[in-house]
């Protein structure tokens, strides 16, 4: 069954936040649009690339009203450590996410079960808008990095067919760009 419009369930998780230790729950993902990356492990390879992606561009996300969590298997001790030692993840300002006990993950659907991975989780990303409910679901390979532009215009086009009832954004969409209101007149013209 897919996630897109489920609702985020119950859960209680611990991320590691400018300096500190913060509870993270369901509650979290409402009134404001959130973006749950979730990714391999710490101290790994592609991860720092892709969170300081997202780091460089977290201003861009907050603009937007979009909180970004980042999340992995690993507990929030381990995302302090390596925050503390790496120069790539000193950049992120969005809480980073302990899921040791695999329950978002399991969540999420991302969670690696079989195979010298077991227990990692893939590189997912979920766009959840403010009443909890998915809107977007990316999955990718392990070996294969994320774009936070990518993201950015996927959160730009949900929060328009939110606002904007009755219209779709059509392939390669760009904020400001003409949309789409599906009707019998279109059928077949596009």
């Amino acid at each position: 069954m897919s996630l897109i419009n489920q609702q985020v369930p119950a859960f209680q998780a611990t991320a590691y936040h400018n300096g500190k230790f913060v509870p993270v729950t369901e509650q979290n993902f409402r009134g404001k649009w959130s973006v749950v990356v979730f990714y391999p492990a710490d101290f790994t390879f592609v991860c720092p690339t892709e969170l300081g992606d997202l780091a460089d561009n977290y201003a861009e996300f907050q603009k937007l009203g979009v909180e970004i969590y980042g999340v992995s298997t690993d507990t929030h001790f381990t995302h302090k450590a390596w925050h503390d030692t790496s120069d790539t993840i000193k950049k992120v300002q969005y809480p980073l996410v302990g899921d040791p006990f695999h329950k978002l993950a399991s969540f999420f659907q991302v969670l690696i079960t079989e195979g010298e991975d077991a227990g990692l989780a893939l590189r997912g990303t979920f766009v959840i808008d403010p009443e909890g409910r998915i809107k977007t679901i990316e999955v990718h390979d392990n070996g294969i990095g994320r774009d936070a532009q990518e993201t950015l215009r996927r959160v730009k086009a949900a929060q328009y067919i939110a606002a904007h009832p009755g219209e779709v954004c059509p392939a390669k969409w760009q904020e400001g760009a003409e949309t789409l209101a599906p009707s019998l007149d279109l059928v077949g013209k596009i």
